[in-house]
């Protein structure tokens, strides 16, 4: 009795925090672990969003997707196609490590992810692990692991398509082919983007200037056409091999005083082998690569190219020591590469980088075990890279049942990230002799079941050091600051009288120790709510979301106002197979920043006719 009336107390002070994929959790496998459990069996707080999830709120980006998660807060550079950056639990965009299909994807020159240029359509499920998992995944996983997974297909020969028109002259439109039967899949998909978008930047030209540095008063458009293929085969006794690719193009246009106009290329492609050796011991060999490339421009004349690869192998092992027990042991490899050609060939006398490759090479063990009502994880990591040398990080997290409904956990782990090429060798700014960030985080957790809700709150704080950061007095990065970020998540998922209702709270106190000041972008509070409700062949929903002000700059002295916006969506099944779905976003064109002196959308509509065939 105590017990349940705890777990409605705690409940009733989260119903505005939730996550997606609510009422199937238990048939949702994650990889937090890099292994496959069940989102309710796994010690870290993870959110799936489904492809379910992303077709019934009309999801348009992977941003978009991302600020429903708790911890989560985007920036953009001035709507799409424009430079995104992710902070999750309040950690630097580049401490984001992300894969595709397993592959890790990004810039080595940046360290940052192309998040807008991925396209939605061809996205099967997106999983969010927030916390530290450098101890399994290396560099890059200081707030956590975005893992994104293309549809797959498999079963019955089945087609599918989408088409979009709305506001700025945006045109969507997708189409894909799958099937594959019982031990096979195949899918094979295309999709397209235009819009006309709209001013990105308001900026303020040199001397004194800030933004974009430059005055363009013009619509800043965005084009991008992409494909996917993943296709697979079960054979023999548990074995399976699967092969995938996706590549995005874009043409961008944005405000600039160097450059004002990207062709970019993001793509990644692999292939997965995955054995049973023995009864107890099954294997997984992987290997890709993933590219980010871009050619820029300014009003049509050549600037610059920035080109970088990717090259990733890994083999994993799993021994299941006994009922409830597993060993994982494996190793990791890495390539990184940089083009090594003149970095802006209009400018004469610059060269390309001092170092365009670099290799990094991890041993990675994990054990796992439950103890009747106890849960155990434990992970360690030697990281040997050829430019820093060596990294070691761990991993441990406990779980304990409080009742069949309520369950307690605890953690701490350690991670870094490791200096990009620009903070390294770009000419005239970078810094050879920069240290790997690394960080130390302790957490905990409380989740729990409430009739059909599913509730949850974690509690965190991470201790960042050798944070990178520009040093005015050498005018290139260093290691100068150390970062304490304190912060609450919750989640609670379920229908609330005939309603299903997700939503996100993050409080959060990401501070600068060595200053005292807030770290720019970050907002110390934040909330997302969605609810729907279906009546027959129509379907109503909306998404409000809210942010507390922010700073721009590491000395605070750039405010950016809180903003609250306003999304309403609604659905008509025409038929089984078809659906016209129409969102309008923004309801009360609300005028806002995510990163000083770039605009965002203001009001504006999108209607879709899909086809997608309902298993019968």
């Amino acid at each position: 009795m105590k017990q349940r009336a705890l777990s409605a107390a705690i409940a009733a002070v989260l119903v505005p925090s939730i996550s997606f994929a609510a009422d199937s959790l238990e048939d949702v496998i994650v990889t937090a672990t890099r292994t496959a459990q069940t989102a309710d069996e796994t010690l870290a707080p993870v959110t799936v969003i489904t492809r379910e999830d992303i077709e019934r709120t009309q999801m348009s980006t992977l941003a978009d997707a991302l600020q429903t998660v708790p911890g989560v807060f985007i920036a953009n550079n001035g709507g799409a196609g424009k430079t995104t950056s992710v902070f999750l639990r309040g950690s630097n965009a580049n401490h984001v490590l992300v894969l595709i299909d397993g592959i890790k994807v990004g810039s080595a020159t940046t360290g940052s992810t192309p998040f807008e240029n991925i396209p939605m359509e061809l996205i099967e499920r997106i999983e969010v692990v927030r916390g530290p998992r450098s101890a399994l995944y290396g560099s890059e996983a200081i707030g956590g692991v975005i893992q994104i997974f293309t549809r797959k297909g498999g079963g019955a020969l089945t087609p599918s398509f989408s088409a979009s028109a709305g506001s700025d002259k945006t045109y969507k439109g997708s189409a894909s082919l799958s099937g594959g039967g019982k031990d096979s899949w195949f899918n094979v998909g295309i999709s397209g983007l235009s819009t006309d978008g709209f001013n990105a930047c308001n900026g303020k030209p040199s001397p004194n200037g800030a933004g974009c540095y430059t005055i363009e008063p013009d619509r800043d458009g965005y084009r991008e056409q992409a494909a996917n293929l993943r296709l697979g085969t079960r054979f023999g006794q548990g074995h399976s091999v699967e092969a995938f690719a996706l590549r995005s193009e874009g043409k961008n246009f944005f405000d600039g005083a160097f450059q004002n106009e990207a062709e970019t290329t993001t793509q990644t492609v692999g292939t997965k082998l995955n054995l049973a050796a023995l009864p107890h011991w099954r294997m997984a060999l992987q290997g890709g690569q993933s590219q980010d490339l871009s050619d820029n421009f300014k009003n049509g004349s050549y600037r610059s190219t920035f080109n970088t690869h990717r090259d990733s192998a890994s083999w994993q092992n799993d021994f299941s020591l006994a009922q409830n027990q597993l060993l994982t042991l494996g190793v990791d490899w890495q390539r990184d590469k940089v083009d090594g050609g003149d970095l802006v060939s209009w400018q004469p006398g610059v060269q390309g980088y001092a170092v365009t490759s670099r290799e990094n090479t991890g041993l990675f063990a994990q054990y796992q075990g439950s103890f009747g009502t106890h849960d155990l994880q434990a992970a360690l990591r030697h990281d040997d890279n050829e430019q820093f040398g060596s990294k070691n990080t761990g991993n441990l997290a406990w779980g304990y049942a409080l009742s069949p409904a309520l369950r307690l956990t605890a953690g701490f782990g350690t991670a870094f990230k490791a200096p990009t090429f620009n903070e390294l060798y770009y000419p005239g700014y970078g810094n050879a002799q920069l240290r790997p960030e690394s960080s130390r985080t302790i957490e905990a957790g409380l989740q729990g079941k409430l009739g059909t809700a599913r509730w949850g709150v974690q509690a965190f704080q991470s201790m960042v050091e050798d944070l990178i950061a520009y040093n005015a007095a050498t005018f290139s990065p260093g290691n100068i600051n150390e970062a304490r970020i304190r912060g609450l998540e919750g989640s609670l998922s379920g229908r609330i009288a005939g309603f299903d209702v997700n939503t996100a709270l993050t409080l959060l106190d990401p501070e600068d120790r060595s200053t005292g000041k807030t770290l720019p972008r970050r907002a110390k509070q934040s909330l997302s709510v969605d609810v729907d409700r279906s009546l027959g062949v129509w379907s109503f929903g909306g998404r409000l979301y809210a942010a507390s002000k922010r700073y721009d700059d590491l000395a605070n002295t750039v405010e950016l106002s809180p903003y609250a916006t306003l999304d309403l969506r609604a659905e008509y099944r025409l038929q089984r197979d078809w659906r016209l779905q129409a969102k309008v976003s923004n309801l009360f064109d609300a005028d806002y920043e995510t990163a000083y002196l770039y605009n965002q959308p203001g009001r504006a509509f999108l209607i879709t006719l899909r086809y997608q065939p309902v298993s019968r």
